[in-house]
Formats: C-alpha cells, sequence, structure tokens
C-alpha cells in the first residue's frame, strides 16, 4: 500500500475554494488532481471556477499552480515537483484569489506565532509582514519584491527551529510562481483580481 519509498496511508485535509472539503484518508502516492476533482473526493472547485494554486502539505509549503497538480500525494513526488508532503492540510485557490492576499495572511501567522529567539525570524517576519502588507494595500514600491526574496533567503536555514522556514518558503514560490501579480500591485497601486478568500 503506499509507493515504494511513502508506504501506507495519509488522511489529507482538503479546505479552501472546493466543493467538498473534508478529511480524506487515500494512499500514499494518490494523485493530487484526482483528490481535488473527482466526485468522490473533492469534486471539483467550488462554484466551477479555475483552479488557481493549491498549497499541497500545509501553510509552510510552497504552491504549485494548475499545471503542476497532476502528481502523486508522497514525499518524494512533491519534492521532485517542487513543494512538500508536509502536513497533508490541502489549501485549493481558485481564480479569484490574490495570492499577495494570502502570503500577507501567512506571514501573519508565522511572525505572531515566532518565540523571537532568533533574530533572523523574529526581525525578517517582521519585516516580510510590513513589506507585504505594503504591497497588498497598494503601496508598493519597485525593489519590495526583490527585498522580499532577499530577507527570505536570510531567513531560510539560518533559525534554530524550522519555523523561519515554514515562513518563507510559501512566499518565495508565491513570487516565483505569480511574480506578475506582485508586479501589478505595484504598479497599479490594487490587486490584479477580485479576491473573496477567507480563513
Amino acid at each position: 500500500m503506499g509507493t515504494e519509498k511513502s508506504t501506507g496511508t495519509k488522511v489529507f485535509s482538503l479546505s479552501g475554494h472546493i466543493k467538498r472539503p473534508g478529511n480524506y484518508e487515500v494512499e500514499l502516492g494518490f494523485n493530487l488532481k484526482k483528490l481535488i476533482y473527482d466526485p468522490e473526493y473533492g469534486g471539483g472547485i467550488l462554484n466551477d471556477k479555475k483552479l488557481k494554486g493549491v498549497i499541497p502539505g500545509g501553510a509552510s509549503t510552497p504552491l504549485l499552480t494548475e499545471d503542476m497538480i497532476d502528481v502523486g500525494l508522497d514525499y518524494e513526488a512533491l519534492v521532485d515537483a517542487g513543494s512538500m508532503l508536509g502536513s497533508g492540510a490541502v489549501i485549493v485557490f481558485h481564480e479569484e484569489t490574490c495570492i499577495v492576499w494570502v502570503m500577507l495572511k501567512l506571514i501573519h501567522f508565522f511572525r505572531h506565532e515566532s518565540c523571537g529567539k532568533c533574530t533572523p525570524c523574529r526581525q525578517g517576519t517582521a519585516w516580510l509582514e510590513q513589506l507585504i502588507h505594503r504591497i497588498e494595500q497598494g503601496n508598493g514600491k519597485p525593489g519590495d519584491i526583490e527585498k522580499i526574496d532577499d530577507i527570505c533567503g536570510n531567513i531560510l536555514g539560518r533559525t534554530i527551529c524550522p519555523l523561519g522556514d515554514a515562513a518563507v518558503m510559501p512566499i518565495q514560490s508565491a513570487i516565483k510562481l505569480y511574480r506578475d501579480e506582485w508586479d501589478y500591485h505595484i504598479v497599479h497601486k490594487k490587486c490584479l483580481v477580485k479576491s473573496d478568500f477567507a480563513f
């Protein structure tokens, strides 16, 4: 049961813009796209909108775009796809979700959860929240995205516990995969899409 290296089953918590949110126990290696779209599982995107992205393993894992989700839910396959299995909390976003807004909510959580012992995490998460908030509010400046990426690089691998890494990995992936949205916020001082996602 499962794959050669990832054996057994795992409970995946499917949430977000999904028709049938819930907890689904499946074999490791189960196809993520099937979990989202199969009528026996997620049943597709809420209101039949287009899928924009997925956080496949909880808030600390890098995002996957629509063309990346035909992948097995196991440790090796998700690493190969550029993400991680993590906790198995699969969060689905439809086409009207503002990725910058999502990153603001995530970094707010991680900044709040930081114990403050490590300077990179204590100061870095606070700076990231300030910068992303500024961009999301329409007050971003040229160079802000590069500054965010630089701060993320100075947090990653430099903290005592994994919270620092957890805080920056989704941000780094969001910049890489959705750079056009970040740029739009800064150039046009507003969001590229309407966002009605709520945590």
